[in-house]
């Protein structure tokens, strides 16, 4: 088994994110990414900074902005490419 990249885990992390584009819940990110709960603190953070998802405090929901979606596409553009 081999460790995932950080770029591979904000993807995931994204990628539960957009599938739901009403916002989901940071259960579901953790789980989605598999993610434990002292790294998702980490990763969680990372996102935010980046500004890849946003944070509705209220909803206690996070969303998948516009910037996050250009993420996933680039990610997934140069994954394509496989590992050199």
């Amino acid at each position: 088994m081999r460790y995932r990249t950080r770029a591979e885990i904000v993807s995931q992390m994204l990628q539960v994110a957009k599938q739901d584009l009403s916002g989901v819940s940071k259960t579901k990110i953790i789980y989605g990414a598999s993610l434990s709960f002292f790294q998702s603190k980490e990763y969680i953070q990372l996102v935010l900074d980046r500004q890849l998802l946003e944070h509705d405090r209220e909803r206690r929901r996070y969303t998948l902005t516009q910037k996050g979606i250009e993420y996933l596409e680039l990610f997934e553009h140069t994954r394509a490419f496989g590992d050199i």
